[in-house]
């Protein structure tokens, strides 16, 4: 049987969704792309999936029973890398632990599972440098704002972090390389999107939507970041390490 290319939207409910229709028609899948990224070929007739939130959740059910929770926020880490081809490495975790007696979710003489726990530890380190290096503003609606741009969509994975530190306060982040938010509003944190005009607005924080009283917290913020730094210990090499220089766009005491 000659394999077959499956479209799908670009959620992780639509990856899901593709793989379980592999299931179901018993086919064999050469490649499971995006619909927006993909380019028609020659000798090929893809199969567009639709997402089916039903198929997901036991696709899910299905991993977690083989692997636990570990297996399924490996997979659901991974697919926020945006990798490319990251749906194919999914599908072969996916098929392995589900035809496997084993718990196969730490196999690493798989390759391809390896190169699974490869990427999720990027995402960690990318979820860990996002809480220490988010800087929010004050807005003029009393809303604290920061922009981010994270190698990796890691946004669904930082929400809570903020919530339990910032739990008095309205907040907003806005990744502005995929245009989408989240915003806190003292009950819940919900995912949001704005119109071209306010993303501009956004991707700089623009002073227009800023509080009159803001620069004033960055002076104070920037004299405390000096007054403790101890420039006989200052070590360039190792502040690097720690503090990547494609992240000073974020710090205020880096402006």
């Amino acid at each position: 049987m000659d394999a077959t290319i499956l479209l799908y939207d670009g959620t992780y409910e639509g990856l899901l969704s593709a793989i379980f229709e592999s299931y179901r028609l018993k086919i064999k899948v050469e490649r499971i792309v995006p619909v927006e990224t993909y380019q028609d070929q020659l000798f090929s007739t893809p199969i567009q999936v639709d997402t089916n939130l039903e198929w997901a959740k036991r696709v899910v059910k299905g991993v977690e029973k083989k692997t636990g929770k570990k297996g399924t926020r490996l997979i659901y880490n991974c697919f926020l890398s945006e990798q490319v081809d990251i749906e194919m490495l999914i599908n072969h975790f996916i098929k392995t632990a589900i035809s496997s007696t084993e718990n196969i979710v730490d196999n690493y003489r798989d390759d391809r599972i390896l190169a699974l726990h490869k990427i999720n530890k990027k995402i960690g380190r990318e979820v860990h440098r996002m809480h220490a290096f988010v800087r929010f503003q004050k807005t003029k609606d009393d809303i604290y704002a920061a922009i981010i741009e994270p190698d990796f969509n890691v946004m669904p994975l930082i929400g809570k972090h903020f919530e339990k530190r910032y739990p008095a306060q309205k907040w907003l982040i806005y990744d502005t390389r995929r245009h989408y938010g989240i915003y806190y509003n003292l009950e819940q944190t919900i995912f949001i999107t704005f119109d071209q005009a306010d993303h501009q607005n956004l991707s700089h924080l623009s002073k227009e939507i800023l509080s009159t009283d803001e620069p004033d917290y960055q002076v104070l913020w920037k004299s405390y970041f000096n007054s403790v730094n101890i420039p006989e210990r200052n070590n360039a090499k190792l502040h690097l390490q720690h503090v990547p220089k494609r992240y000073w766009k974020y710090l205020v005491e880096k402006w």
